[in-house]
């Protein structure tokens, strides 16, 4: 018999981050800091519109881009809160999901070879993207003491007559770095300079803990609109994980392509769904800032209990992770990962799930209730003192 597998699928290994999880699921009295979902429910008037379309027997497909109402709401959010200009009928597609739409824009784009610029470490999904799509991954490597941004002289590095993309995910998963606007103006030169196009995954613009300016898009600066896809969706905004909404802007001649993509695999977005993500993005501001405000002040009580157990850590501006550094430890992430988990039952993500690179930092979520962070952050406390009591007596026996 044949082998019935793609060599291509099979050589590409699974998420790095659901493995602990099944071991959490099955261990009483485990903390998990691991997975990065909002911790709130869905606003209850979002829940409310997607209950009443229902009842409405609004249960047929949509347009394939999407919802009239929906998409128009799309654009003028984006408008309203970075800036960004896009007409609603051919340059608004609405996903499932912001994982479709980074899925989608790649097949769209990419022709056999052609490179794509990923920095790392970064969500899991776009080098599996980029491989299937029949693109080549280029790898660049964020660096913690320039707070995990990208920089021009990366790009400069990385870039050759075969780089077609580039990958910004910014704020960052799991990094929570951001990049402000004179760091975008930089990027964006050398995307300029080396005709190059942009995937921005911008799922997490609102949750950005930056003072002044917040969020800036690159699709918003001069000449990078024409060569940008914009990501964004509901998912951690609006705590609307389970909805699976997403939605990607950018040139019509793209979208129309993307939309081709989305007609075949897909139809449309789940119809309820939609319905109820144009109640968010119209009712739904005061929502986003009441959880904004909430993440930030975990966010603020992770850096201090860090500081107090010495436990390195730069601090995150985006997103609701924290990436420290255990490479005092001398043991890889995994390892430590999983030590923690048996010895302590907290559950964290090692940094490897995120690229290579992330060897020697974890990945700690905060969006979890500030109760069960108290709880966690002290199991953590006490696991790092024994770690540093048994290095210590290890040296003294050495000497």
């Amino acid at each position: 018999m044949r082998n019935p597998l793609s060599k291509e699928i099979v050589n590409i290994p699974p998420s790095g981050i659901r493995k602990f999880f099944d071991i959490v699921s099955e261990m009483k009295d485990a903390i998990s800091l691991g997975v990065g979902e909002p911790d709130f429910d869905t606003p209850w008037h979002i829940r409310d519109e997607g209950i009443y379309s229902l009842e409405k027997g609004r249960t047929f497909y949509t347009s394939n881009a999407g919802l009239k109402e929906l998409k128009i709401e799309i654009a003028n959010y984006l408008k309203r809160r970075f800036g960004l200009e896009y007409d609603y009928q051919s340059e608004t597609l609405v996903t499932v999901g912001g994982s479709e739409a980074i899925d989608i824009a790649m097949r769209a784009m990419l022709d056999a070879g052609d490179e794509v610029l990923i920095p790392q470490p970064s969500y899991v999904s776009y080098e599996p993207c980029c491989r299937l799509a029949g693109g080549r991954p280029v790898l660049i490597e964020l660096q913690a003491d320039n707070e995990f941004r990208l920089t021009k002289a990366q790009i400069e590095a990385a870039v050759t007559p075969k780089t077609k993309l580039l990958v910004l995910p910014f704020p960052n998963n799991p990094t929570g770095a951001v990049m402000e606007r004179s760091d975008l103006e930089a990027v964006a030169e050398a995307v300029l300079a080396h005709d190059l196009y942009v995937i921005s995954d911008e799922i997490y613009a609102e949750l950005t803990y930056v003072e002044g300016e917040g969020h800036v898009s690159i699709a918003s600066l001069p000449g990078m609109k024409e060569r940008t896809i914009v990501i964004n969706g509901f998912s951690k905004s609006h705590a609307m994980t389970g909805w699976r909404l997403g939605y990607a802007c950018g040139p019509a001649q793209i979208l129309e392509q993307m939309l081709k993509i989305h007609q075949y695999a897909i139809m449309c977005a789940p119809t309820n769904s939609q319905y109820a993500a144009v109640d968010a993005l119209l009712n739904g501001d005061a929502d986003v800032a009441a959880m904004r405000e909430e993440y930030n002040g975990r966010r603020r009580y992770l850096m201090h209990a860090f500081a107090q157990m010495g436990l390195s850590c730069f601090e995150p501006f985006g997103a609701f992770y924290v990436f420290p550094c255990i490479k005092e430890f001398g043991m890889t992430s995994e390892e430590f990962a999983e030590k923690l988990l048996y010895e302590e039952k907290v559950a964290v993500v090692p940094g490897t799930a995120f690229g290579a690179c992330g060897e020697g930092f974890i990945r700690i979520s905060y969006a979890y209730s500030l109760e069960n962070l108290k709880i966690a952050l002290e199991r953590v406390r006490r696991f790092i003192e024994k770690l540093k009591q048994a290095n210590a007596a290890s040296r003294t026996g050495g000497a």
